[in-house]
Formats: structure tokens, sequence, C-alpha cells
């Protein structure tokens, strides 16, 4: 070693030289002690060099606020072992309901006997009011807290300001006593130097009600700075508890105003044929709106050529996922938000292909209106509208599914060149058919449009071509004048899942559109059929996170305290004081369609109610009805046929949760299905079991 470097003449006493280690330099001679045992043991100029002024305002406090009853120099050891004894007992029969300083006056009133002070307490907590027990039980803990973070500083301060003058003796006999109530109860260190703070705070509690003002209390020098801090985590929760109850009161409709500022919550659903432009349509009103920038709508054009699919760049804004547009076809419910000028409103744009109808069913059961997409194209409008097409079906569906107020687009009128003639064939055939399916002709609106060049999409159109036989609404003109429903509010709270998924964090999210009353964070909601009970801890709308969501909202909910295991798309959340109804067997009203086979008892049928879809069976005819006036025409029948009205008994396979349609009209509506096709429509008369 001594070939790579010096060390033979090297002089060490030099690398020491003003070397500071921990503050101290190598020279002192307390450079092991702590700093708590030097702050306790050893003399410091700086706080003897206190001005006298202040410590006479100490001295003349200390006199006003009353000492720790459990420090007592009067006692000796012995007696404050007997004391602290006698507290331990006390303490495990009245826990921290009763402060320390009455405690205290207790046990030394009866020489330390912990059954007879008990008795004394019990029989003096009787009379006392309530409120000076509150105010015990509040200084209490937050003295807790702040003697758990600094218990030996305040300590030695009080030994500093009490007994600058007297003897060691003193201050032995203050510090004997607290490792004797350690030896005697056998409790925690920490908890051995907890009680003689609580009892100082529990005493000038009382104090401060009986005698001193209130602007008095704030002034003891022995409440260190930590105390405040530690105070104010002890307050806030309190008005948020209580606040928690309260909330269950408040006005949910002006609530409801207050948020939408104004603005009532519409939930439209886009229906048609597949390939009618129902995406493209949609997603170039987004961009126009401005919910799409530039820069993304940029980067779809691209993709989409690149694809080859050129066209499809304003139906990619709604259709996400890459097989969708792979395929280019909706497959699921694609969900957003818009505002017009005086409605707030949720956006569905559901599937058109023909296999991914119980989709469609899925978004159309949440509606409260409906644009109807069709295809102005020679000979595409014939094919979505003839048999097999899904423009009829479609608009069957959604007036199943009580939407009474519908739009109709007819779509893609750059390609016959705004022709008049062809609009109004388009108009007439399906107003016949409409009619038929139970719309009003007041209810329905035509609007022809262009999906891919925008035209009378937000503003009226300025082609001449249209502008010289059509001076009606633009599409977003039409939606803004639909009137919103009135939502179920004041019914207790009901929630279909339409899905379940895995979240950040504990707990998992369920969501789903809230079709009665409301809910809040912090609640207890029940899951039906599973019968589980789980809390709300969280409630997003939009990627914005609430306190609350009413009827109407289509929201994610956080919840915890449940298997995720438990719950499958098709479970209702409901109130668990008024709980939904759970039944395999129902009788309900049906309307059949247009059908080829006549349904008979043991009928196979596919359930679909909200977002549930059940395989089931029609067990019982019940009865056939007039179609308006719903008198009986014929008791059991054998069969029914096409165009029929009747009532009829389901069963399912699993239980499935049911509201009866006089109670809840949004969930007492289904649909059955049969081998691809609808084939009725019905609501809920009876649930029997």
């Amino acid at each position: 070693m001594s070939r790579h470097r010096n060390v033979r003449g090297y002089n060490y006493d030099e690398d020491f030289d003003d070397d500071d280690i921990y503050g101290q330099s190598v020279d002192d001679d307390y450079c092991c002690i702590s700093p708590a045992t030097a702050n306790q043991f050893i003399y410091s100029r700086q706080e003897r060099q206190t001005p006298k002024g202040d410590t006479l305002e100490e001295e003349e406090d200390e006199e006003d606020v009353p000492m720790s009853p459990t420090v007592i120099p009067n006692l000796d050891p012995l007696d404050q072992a007997k004391l602290y004894s006698c507290l331990d007992h006390m303490r495990t029969v009245l826990g921290d309901a009763v402060p320390d300083s009455v405690l205290t006056q207790a046990a030394i009133k009866c020489g330390f006997d912990p059954q007879k002070a008990l008795d004394a307490v019990l029989s003096e907590d009787t009379k006392t009011a309530p409120v000076t027990r509150c105010a015990g039980e509040e200084t209490a803990p937050v003295a807790r807290v702040s003697q758990e973070k600094a218990p030996l500083p305040q300590r030695t301060k009080q030994e500093k300001a009490k007994s600058r003058d007297a003897s060691d003796n003193k201050l032995d006999s203050e510090v004997v006593p607290k490792v004797a109530r350690m030896t005697v109860s056998g409790k925690k260190q920490t908890m051995g130097f907890d009680v003689p703070s609580t009892g100082e705070n529990g005493v000038v509690a009382a104090a401060a009600t009986a005698s001193l003002p209130p602007e008095a209390t704030p002034k003891r020098p022995e409440t260190p700075s930590k105390g405040a801090k530690a105070d104010e985590p002890s307050t806030v929760p309190t008005p948020g508890r209580s606040s928690g109850k309260a909330r269950q009161s408040i006005d949910i409709k002006a609530e409801l105003e207050k948020r939408q500022g104004g603005k009532p919550l519409l939930n439209l659903v886009v229906i048609g044929h597949v390939d009618a432009g129902k995406s493209t349509l949609m997603g170039h009103l987004l961009y126009l709106l401005g919910h799409v920038n530039k820069r993304t709508m940029h980067k779809y054009e691209q993709e989409s050529k690149k694809a080859g699919k050129a066209s499809f760049a304003y139906a990619w804004v709604l259709d996400e996922t890459g097989e969708e547009r792979d395929r280019g076809v909706t497959m699921d419910v694609g969900m957003t938000k818009f505002e017009t000028n005086s409605k707030v409103v949720t956006l569905m744009d559901a599937p058109g292909h023909k296999d991914f109808i119980p989709n469609m069913i899925t978004g159309a059961a949440q509606a409260d209106v409906a644009v109807l997409v069709v295809d102005a194209s020679r000979g595409e409008f014939e094919a979505g509208f003839e048999a097999g097409g899904q423009t009829r079906e479609h608009a069957l569906l959604v007036r199943s599914l009580g939407v009474t107020q519908l739009a109709v687009a007819v779509n893609k009128m750059d390609q016959v060149n705004w022709q008049q003639e062809r609009f109004q064939d388009i108009t007439s055939k399906l107003g016949h058919f409409l009619k038929q399916a139970g719309f009003k002709d007041s209810d329905v609106f035509y609007i022809p449009t262009s999906g891919l060049s925008g035209e009378n999409l937000v503003t009226r159109s300025s082609v001449t071509q249209l502008t010289s036989w059509y001076s009606g609404l633009s599409l977003l003109e039409q939606i803004d004048t639909f009137k919103a429903p009135r939502r179920s509010v004041d019914k207790p709270f009901r929630l279909c899942v339409s899905d379940v998924f895995k979240d950040q964090g504990s707990g998992f999210c369920v969501t789903g559109k809230i079709e009665a009353g409301y809910i809040q964070t912090g609640e207890r909601t029940l899951a039906m059929p599973p019968n589980e009970t789980c809390t709300v801890k969280g409630i997003t709308l939009h990627d914005e996170a609430l306190d609350w969501a009413a009827a109407g909202d289509h929201v994610s909910l956080t919840v915890t305290g449940m298997d995720i295991i438990k719950i499958n798309v098709g479970c209702v959340f409901c109130d668990p004081k008024e709980p939904i109804r759970v039944c395999t067997r129902f009788r309900a009203r049906i309307l059949l369609f247009n059908i080829e086979v006549p349904i008979t008892k043991g009928f196979p049928v596919l359930l679909h109610y909200q977002t549930v879809s059940e395989p089931a069976t029609i067990r019982k005819l019940v009865s056939v009805l007039h179609k308006s006036s719903g008198e009986v025409l014929k008791k059991k029948p054998k069969c029914l046929s096409k165009g029929m009205n009747a009532i009829v008994e389901i069963q399912t396979q699993r239980p499935v949760a049911l509201e009866l349609y006089k109670d809840y009209k949004e969930l007492g509506r289904f649909m059955l299905r049969y081998v691809g096709c609808t084939i009725a429509a019905g609501v809920v008369t009876e649930i029997k079991q």
C-alpha cells in the first residue's frame, strides 16, 4: 500500500481540523449524547437569556390555568401510583366517554378506590349537561394527538416555567410517578405519557366553560403550535359526516337545474340500416361542433386513406375499436356528449347490422328520442326498407321501447343531386309505415342531409338545389326542438348495469343509465339478482367526477364491499329499502310482429330486457285481447299469429330483476326475439315468482 500512497509520514490531524459532525465539533465533550438528552439535562444559555417580561406573563397565565390533576406535586410517589392504577380500572369500564379530569377528581375524593370512584362518576354523569361532556370529548383526542407528536419538549417547558428556582427533588417527584404509572398499568410507553396531557386539556376545557371567557383558552403557553394543526383534521370531517346525512334530503330537481345550467338532459340514439351513414353523419356533426380538433381529424383522414377507406374518416370519430374500423361497420354502441342551445345531449351510435341487433336494443332501451338515418341513393333505401332490411325493424324496436319522438335524416342526398321528388318518395313510404308502428305524424320530422359533405347538419344549407324547395330546420336545430321527458327522480333508485370492469384502486366499476331516483357517494346500494350490498365510492359522468347523479344520467359507479364475479351485465342496482323484485316467471301483454311461425305453448324465445339477454319460454297463453280496447276476445288460445295482442306467461331460465310497467315505464318494457328476428314487444303486467 505504501507504494501507491505515502502513508508513513501522513499527518492525520489535518483531516479533522474544522470538521463538524452532527452540528458539534469533535472537541466537544458531550458529542455522544443524544439531542433529547442534551435538551433535558445540559444548560442552554440561549433559553436562559429570555426577556424577564415574558417569564412574568407565563407565570401569571399559569396561575389562571389549573394544573393537571394527574401531575400533583403534593402527592407522594405511592399515591401517584395508586391514582394511575385506579384510573386504569375506570378507563376499562368507561372508555373515553369521560374526561380524565373528572376521573382524577373522583379517584382522589374516594381514596383511590375504583368501585367508589366509578359510582361517583356515573351518578354525577347523569346530572351534568351533555354540552360539557361533548366539550371534554372533543378536546381530549386533540390533546392526545398533539402529545403523541411532542411529549418531551412540552414537559420540559412546563418544568422550566413552574420550577425554575426549585430544587432537584421536585423534578424527581414529577418524573417518578410517570414511571410508576407505567409499571402499575402495564401499558405501552406512549400511553404512559398520554394521560397527563389528556387530563390537563380536559380540566382546561371544563374551566373554560365554567369560569374563563372563550378568548382566554388559546393563551395557554404550554399549548404547542402543533396542537392547532392537529385540531384542523379533527374538525374538518365532522361537517362532512353531518352533511352526508343531510344530503339525502336535498332538492334533487333544483340541483339538476343548477348542474345543467337550465338545460335539460336528452338521450339520443342514432338508428338505421347498415351503411346508411349513421357514424359518418354524427361524426361530422361532432367535428363541426368542435368536439374533434383538426389535428385528430387530419390523422383520421390519413389513416383511412392508407386503409383504402377515405370516406370512413368521420365514422372513425365514433368507431374507435380496430375491428370496427377494419370491417367498416359499427359493432357496439358508441357514446358521447354534446350540447345544443337548450339541451345537453347524450349521443348513442347504435349498430345497423342485423348481427348486432342485441347491442342496438341495449342502446335503444336507454334513449329518449331517436334519429332514423336512411340512405337516399337509388336502390339503397329500398334494400333497407323492404323485407330483410333493418330500417323497419329499428323503427319498430325504438317505438316498442318507449321512443315517441323521431327525426328522419334522409342522408346522401348529394348523390341524387338534392332531388325533391326522391325526398318526397322516401318520406311518403316511411310516413305510412311509421304511422302503423305507432308514431304520431306531429312527432316525426324529415331532414335532408349529407353526412360526408356536412350539408344541413349544424347550420342550414346554402346549396341552391336544396334551398329552392326546402326551408326547414337543420339536423342540430331539430334535435334542439325535441321535448325532454319527465324523469322519475322521486322514485326509488334503479340503475341497469351495461358494463362491468376493474379499475385502478380498490373495488370495481359498473356503468349504466339511472332509470329512476338518484344516488350519492357513500350510499349503500343493493345489487339484484345477486342480492349483494355494496358501497358507492365514486360517481363519474362523462369522465367528470360528481357527488351525486340522478335519473337519466349515464354514469360509472365505483363500488366496494362486493366481489366483481357476482355482478353481470343486466344486474340492477337499487335502493336497499325498496329493492327491485326478482322472478323467473311473470305475465305480460305482448304485441306480435310479422312472424312466420305461430307461437304456441312452450315456444322458445330470447328475452331482451334493458341490458339483459336471457333465454326464456312462453309457458302459457292466457288470452287474446282487442288491439284498441283491450277486451278479452278469447281465453286460452292454442296459438298466436302475427299482429295479435295477447297476454302470456313467460318463464326464464335464470332469475331476472323486473318492475311492473304501471310502476316504472322505463323498466317494464321488453322485447322477444326468435332465430335472429324480433317477433314481439311487451310490457310486464304481473310478477309471479
